[in-house]
């Protein structure tokens, strides 16, 4: 059965265009305003979201959306506002929500539980950074039962085994990192992403999505010449940040634009 991602990505495929995955931390800079600014990802062109409670180790996370976590904990988030603010985001939009969460708070929540208040919630599945399938089964065995995808992310320097644990448990899409480190806007992304988007085909990843470093609708339109969609995060936190929600309205219907320009390259 297609998930809700899946299908999304496909559709943007079937329109001739790649797929546009926004990320937003939840809570930033309120929570009103950070379901809100969800909201409004997805009315102007973002086919899958990406929303992240923040969280107080962000080990991937560049200084953008450190900063706007660290505003979201000060402000008084708790792990539980990421399912209303996912309830409430899916209340007004049919686009996808996946949770893009490091593994820790999950296992503190409860692996289960999370996952039955996720679903509870209408998200789509998890988006886990820190955590690979071999040492995910607690929670393989818990988005099976409750329906919901696995992303994982595949890096240039995975192996050959690694990413074939990674596309073989992966659902909705692989996470495919343009380059190494943290995440940030970068003026050039890593041409290791595309030799990683080949691996991944060969290794029967059905959908790979290329993330970190993607700021503007060149970019996009570069990674979708061979990858199934382009991830956002800092450029978009930037936004809001800077210009509110006008702001971002504005930067994602330029990215949306990108979308367009591309395809021609990807397999069918």
């Amino acid at each position: 059965m297609t998930s809700p991602v899946s299908a999304a990505i496909d559709a943007a495929k079937a329109d001739g265009r790649g797929a546009l995955v926004g990320y937003l931390p939840i809570g930033f800079p309120d929570l009103g305003s950070s379901i809100d600014a969800a909201v409004a990802l997805a009315e102007a062109g973002a086919d899958v979201l990406e929303l992240g409670p923040p969280y107080s180790d962000p080990v991937m996370d560049g200084t953008v959306i450190q900063e706007a976590t660290q505003t979201a904990l000060a402000a008084g988030f708790r792990l539980r506002d990421t399912f209303t603010a996912v309830a409430e985001v899916t209340r007004q939009t049919d686009t996808p929500v996946l949770v893009m969460t490091y593994w820790n708070p999950v296992m503190q929540y409860g692996v289960d539980r999370f996952a039955d208040d996720l679903r509870a919630a209408g998200g789509a599945g998890l988006i886990t950074p820190d955590v690979t399938p071999d040492a995910a089964g607690e929670w393989i065995a818990a988005s099976r039962r409750a329906d919901l995808d696995r992303v994982f992310l595949a890096a240039p320097t995975s192996t050959d085994e690694r990413l074939d644990l990674i596309a073989s448990n992966s659902t909705g899409f692989v996470y495919t990192v343009s380059t190494m480190g943290i995440t940030g806007v970068r003026e050039d992304l890593d041409a290791a992403a595309r030799g990683l988007v080949a691996r991944l085909r060969a290794h029967g990843a059905e959908r790979a999505c290329v993330g970190i470093g993607i700021s503007n609708a060149a970019h996009v339109s570069g990674v979708l010449e061979y990858a199934d969609g382009a991830i956002v995060g800092t450029a978009l936190v930037r936004a809001l940040r800077d210009g509110g929600i006008p702001a971002l309205r504005d930067l994602t219907a330029e990215l949306y634009q990108g979308t367009m320009s591309a395809g021609a390259g990807r397999p069918a």
